[in-house]
């Protein structure tokens, strides 16, 4: 079980206060795709994924990157039984979808990078070993059907 001091409860609810998940999920997700285009291989059903800016422009891309936040928000009403909050999910990923659990990190690693964005200097390095913190056990979670 993971332990988490006041602050890092606190700092996390507190950027899914700030952030505007309906941005942050698509522009998120369209980052990693664009970055890692590998990870497209898993989005075969999205349709033009040829290149950044078809990837920005996708509809299913943005929905999709939606439902990722969503999900995250949904996790930090559970931050003390991540691990069972995402079962459903990590079994979908590893059995049904066949997903490479590294992708978990690599779209972590690009929400990381457009939350910093949206919260600016707010995004102190304090904020950030928080936010860091509960994204590696997102994927932790994520993983655990994997083992």
């Amino acid at each position: 079980m993971v332990k988490w001091s006041d602050f890092e409860r606190s700092t996390i609810q507190d950027i899914f206060a700030k952030i505007d998940k309906n941005v942050v999920g698509p522009a998120a997700l369209t980052r990693c795709l664009t970055v890692y285009p590998w990870t497209q291989r898993y989005f075969g059903g999205f349709g033009n994924l040829y290149n950044a800016d078809a990837i920005a422009a996708n509809p299913k891309v943005a929905a999709h990157g939606k439902v990722v936040l969503n999900s995250l928000e949904n996790g930090v009403k559970n931050l003390d039984d991540l691990k069972n909050f995402y079962k459903d999910l990590s079994v979908l990923h590893s059995e049904k979808l066949q997903v490479d659990p590294d992708n978990f990190k690599l779209l972590t690693d690009c929400i990381t990078v457009v939350v910093a964005g949206q919260l600016g200097k707010a995004f102190t390095p304090e904020v950030h070993a928080a936010f860091s913190k509960f994204l590696a056990v997102v994927v932790a979670s994520l993983r655990k059907q994997y083992y």
